[in-house]
């Protein structure tokens, strides 16, 4: 049973009516048995599909399917200008890695990738980044700059303020950035929990411009599944300190309209780094500062020489995230893992 059978059934299957196997069989040209196998092969990769019987299958929630065209439509006129190839795939390993593998579109213009099935996802300090099949959204957006931006160390804080405004345009509410690289929700207790993740790569030569990879995931929802990997991974330490998932659909999102909300995020990450390339990190600080999830919150951080505690007190002016100590010494965090006490 191939990927493309799995494609197909997914795309009829999308619009979350009940579709029966008899039916779906006739319009991929295949037999009733290869439906079954490739309704389990969806399963598998964390597809929610429910079964009726004598009446067929449909998804437990519905989703739309990834949709080059759909998406290059719903584009800001802006972006829709820069944007010189969009392409969304069935399955990959990384589309980060599939962007940095490739060669970088010319200064200008940019590249964006998107996969409904991404199985190798990577986020920060070695992490793998666990996304649910129709539950997610997982893209990368490459463009070159020459020269670099001269604030580039925070060109994840910036990316953080596109995908906000982003989803705040799409209804959410409650929506927080933790430094540097988080998008995290604050359900009642005060804890945190994790909806999404940027990732943010170089390639340079010398002699050339700089190829720059931003990688975005999104939680549209958050099934048990997905909480119960996380807690997995953590437990055997590859994934330690990892926050718990939450889905954009608990903060009013209305997270069927996928081709929707992943072309106002690449519309708002391209206009916003180009912007920052432009003018640095200045007017992005206090959107920035306004959304911080960790200001004046007890922390640690970890990835220096030793590990540092006490209460994070926002950004300075460069986006370092400023941890003070109980003498009342501040230091400014440029890189690192910094999770709540």
């Amino acid at each position: 049973m191939s990927d493309s059978l799995a494609q197909r059934v997914f795309a009829v299957l999308a619009d979350g009516a009940v579709h029966s196997g008899e039916a779906l069989a006739a319009t991929a040209g295949v037999t009733r048995s290869a439906v079954w196998k490739a309704i389990e092969t969806l399963r598998a990769d964390g597809l929610a599909i429910e079964a009726a019987t004598n009446r067929g299958y449909r998804l437990a929630a519905s989703c739309e399917a990834l949709d080059a065209a759909a998406l290059r439509a719903a584009l800001s006129p802006p972006a829709a200008a820069r944007l010189r190839r969009l392409e969304v795939v069935w399955e990959t390993g990384s589309t980060n890695a599939d962007l940095l593998a490739a060669a970088a579109p010319p200064v200008g213009s940019w590249d964006a990738l998107l996969a409904e099935n991404q199985r190798g996802g990577r986020g920060r300090r070695g992490r793998s980044w666990r996304a649910a099949l129709g539950d997610s959204l997982c893209l990368s957006l490459v463009t070159a700059f020459e020269p670099l931006p001269r604030d580039l160390s925070a060109a994840t804080l910036v990316v953080g303020v596109c995908v906000l405004q982003a989803l705040r345009a799409h209804g959410a509410e409650g929506l927080s950035l933790k430094w540097p690289n988080d998008l995290v929700a604050i359900p009642a207790g005060g804890a945190l929990a994790k909806v999404g993740g940027i990732l943010v790569e170089l390639r340079a030569e010398a002699g050339g411009p700089a190829q720059v990879v931003v990688g975005i995931g999104l939680n549209l929802r958050a099934p048990p599944a997905l909480a119960t990997a996380v807690v997995a991974e953590a437990a055997h330490g590859s994934g330690a300190g990892a926050l718990p998932p939450a889905g954009l659909d608990g903060l009013g999102v209305a997270v069927g309209a996928r081709n929707a909300i992943a072309a106002a995020v690449i519309s708002q990450c391209v206009e916003g780094l180009e912007r920052f390339a432009g003018e640095g990190f200045a007017p992005f600080r206090e959107l920035w500062r306004g959304a911080d999830a960790l200001r004046d919150r007890p922390v640690r951080a970890q990835g220096g020489a030793v590990p540092l505690e006490g209460i994070a007190r926002g950004i300075d002016d460069s986006g370092a995230l400023l941890l003070e100590e109980a003498t009342g010494l501040r230091h400014p965090l440029v890189a690192g893992e910094v999770s709540v006490r």
